[in-house]
């Protein structure tokens, strides 16, 4: 029996998950720790975790893993992780400070600023972003505030790598982990020599590199001991978890587009070419399917606040669980009578050209509205913020009208689903599968065990397809230009950036 492992590092917890490799069937998943990872903020708008207990609850989800499955019969592991961190490692390729993570707003000046010095141009044209929020500018940030941690920095890695380097012992990176980093110049097709001249580094900081689906290294003895898995097997993938979750979905080619509703929310597009947003709301990257001679591009929409803001509904208002918020929320009209959510209160929004906005409960009415009602206001207001980032996907030329998803978080909600769907129009099919699966499918890819991409979607099953009704369109397109004007009252009320 060939088994497949993958591993999906979130922030709010790890995932493993087991495939069988000739049916595709998942025979065994876990996540560690049974409650969310804390974020901690030692200021507002930082973002902070420690790596060594992302590797810690991927050692207690495995050992879940155990119980269920012969992990020696393991051919080949795949890695899916959150994007855009900073992990910094020495000399001895220990970490040197906590992680600073996606959703980390420190450096947004540090962006804006080299956006308007190396040139808007130059930005769109080479690294089809601005610099912004992601990890150069963050490794910036720590050159210019704590410069002796600085000097000490071996190597820049994202979570990604530095779970690679735990289980292989050996530092790496990807030519996506590249290009999510906005280290990667397309045009020259190499790493930014005016990023990395302009931020005052040298490529040697960066790991060597490695491809997405192939050899990434072999399991230690150390870390195999701890797993309980065989030594010697290949980390043979490694991808961030929105290309990853597109993966997952089997979104591959021009005109494919996946979803997620996790701690933030993402519409991921697929284009052919290197498409670039002049305000860098959207943000394009390497997809894992890219090739030479046939280009594939990731466009990347990114709400921070999405299932962080119904999980802080759910602790701090009569510690609720998910379905009986769902329940809840089902039993309110569309609309929420008038209450308006904009969940903006993870962080600097991208979507929102970097802007700090902070998440709004608006219009409520003390003797009106329920919990039952925020509950339900939650939930469309993260559909309507898809939708604001689904039109300009649409603006850029990247028309995708039916999205993939997996069954899970908040597309378990009948009301969340039903929002999304006709508010973007967009025909919504849901799979039973999530970024650990598919980093394991992955696995099987680079690894050799499967032919070919195709072949690693066996026994991949759709669960439910939705499609827009007129009637449910127009009711809900009313409440989102509602939604929408008030949010431009709310940008327009922000002091100039």
């Amino acid at each position: 029996m060939a088994y497949l492992l993958g591993y999906d590092v979130g922030s709010s917890s790890v995932k493993a998950a087991v495939i069988e490799g000739e049916t595709g069937k998942c025979v065994a998943s876990a996540f560690s720790p049974q409650t969310e990872m804390a974020i901690h903020a030692p200021q507002p708008g930082w973002a902070e975790q420690d790596p060594e207990q992302w590797w810690q609850e991927l050692i207690q989800a495995t050992r879940q893993l155990r119980k269920h499955v012969d992990l020696q019969q393991v051919q080949a592991i795949g890695i899916s992780y959150q994007m855009h961190g900073l992990v910094c490692v020495d000399e001895q390729l220990q970490v040197l400070r906590p992680a600073i993570i996606w959703c980390d707003s420190r450096a947004v000046e540090i962006g804006r600023r080299a956006f308007r010095e190396l040139g808007e141009d130059f930005c769109l044209q080479h690294l089809l972003n601005a610099p912004g929020n992601f990890t150069a500018s963050k490794l910036r940030w720590v050159k210019e505030h704590e410069p002796q941690q600085f000097e000490r920095i071996r190597y820049v890695l994202l979570p990604g790598d530095y779970i690679a380097l735990r289980l292989t012992g050996v530092a790496s990176t990807t030519l996506t982990g590249l290009s999510e980093g906005i280290w990667w110049d397309y045009q020259h097709q190499q790493l930014s020599e005016a990023l990395l001249q302009y931020y005052g580094f040298t490529e040697t900081l960066l790991p060597p590199r490695v491809p997405i689906f192939g050899e990434q290294g072999h399991l230690t003895d150390q870390a195999a001991a701890l797993l309980g898995l065989r030594a010697g097997i290949p980390v043979s993938y490694r991808a961030g978890d929105q290309p990853n979750n597109a993966f997952s979905l089997k979104v591959l080619h021009p005109g494919e587009a996946a979803a997620t509703a996790g701690t933030s929310a993402v519409i991921y597009s697929v284009a052919g070419q290197p498409l670039a947003d002049n305000l860098s709301r959207i943000n394009t990257f390497i997809h894992v399917t890219h090739q030479p001679h046939q280009p594939r591009y990731g466009l990347l929409l990114c709400i921070n606040g999405a299932g962080i803001a119904n999980s802080w509904l759910r602790k701090y208002w009569q510690n609720s669980g998910y379905v009986d918020m769902n329940d809840q929320a089902a039993r309110v009209p569309a609309g929420a009578d008038g209450l308006l959510f904009f969940p903006f209160g993870n962080g600097a929004e991208r979507m929102l050209e970097n802007r700090l906005l902070f998440a709004h409960l608006m219009h409520l009415d003390f003797n009106r509205h329920s919990g039952a009602h925020s509950f339900r206001a939650v939930q469309e207001g993260v559909a309507f913020a898809l939708r604001y980032g689904h039109d300009i996907l649409q603006q850029l030329g990247s028309p995708a009208r039916i999205i993939r998803a997996g069954m899970a978080n908040m597309f378990l909600s009948p009301v969340f689903r039903e929002v999304f769907t006709h508010v973007t129009g967009c025909v919504l099919e849901l799979y039973e599968t999530d970024g650990a699966q598919g980093a394991a499918r992955a696995a099987g890819v680079g690894s050799g065990y499967y032919a070919s991409l195709e072949e690693s979607f066996v026994g991949m099953e759709k669960k439910m397809e939705l499609h827009p009704q007129q009637a449910l369109r127009d009711l809900y397109e009313n409440v989102y230009q509602q939604w929408k004007a008030q949010l431009m009252r709310l940008i327009e009320a922000l002091p100039a950036t």
